[in-house]
């Protein structure tokens, strides 16, 4: 259950991030259905494609460039990394997990090779090429 912290978090990301929309599409809360796997992510980046908006889809098929979710108290840090795995497991090429409590981002490029990234610091997914400051997300 997402928390007012949350919450916050996720509308800052999305505002954050609109400033990379000329190279990237950005959804919250979208449906996807991977192989063998039905996951929401908080929020999600896709390439920029074209948007036909007489035709929409209530889930989909094809992986997101990065996924990100933000840690709800109601959930455990071992849970996301669980998701992160399978994540990456279909294709999925960076994960962020934010823990909004102690203002940190982790941002994966694998499973095995992430870096944390504090309040006062400037994130860089170098994957995607996203930069900004981590305290744009808690405020």
């Amino acid at each position: 259950m997402p928390s007012k912290l949350h919450s916050i978090a996720q509308a800052n990301l999305m505002v954050i991030l609109a400033n990379y929309r000329e190279k990237y599409r950005f959804f919250s809360e979208l449906s996807l259905s991977l192989p063998d796997w039905d996951t929401v992510p908080d929020a999600c980046i896709y390439a920029k494609n074209s948007l036909d908006l007489f035709e929409d889809e209530i889930t989909v098929k094809v992986p997101p460039l990065c996924a990100i979710e933000i840690l709800s108290p109601s959930q455990s840090l071992n849970e996301l990394i669980e998701k992160v795995k399978k994540y990456f497991e279909r294709g999925v090429k960076s994960c962020w997990v934010v823990i909004p409590i102690m203002k940190n981002v982790y941002v994966f490029s694998d499973l095995q090779n992430y870096e944390v990234f504090k309040s006062g610091m400037i994130l860089q997914d170098n994957v995607l090429g996203i930069s900004f400051p981590v305290s744009e997300i808690f405020v």
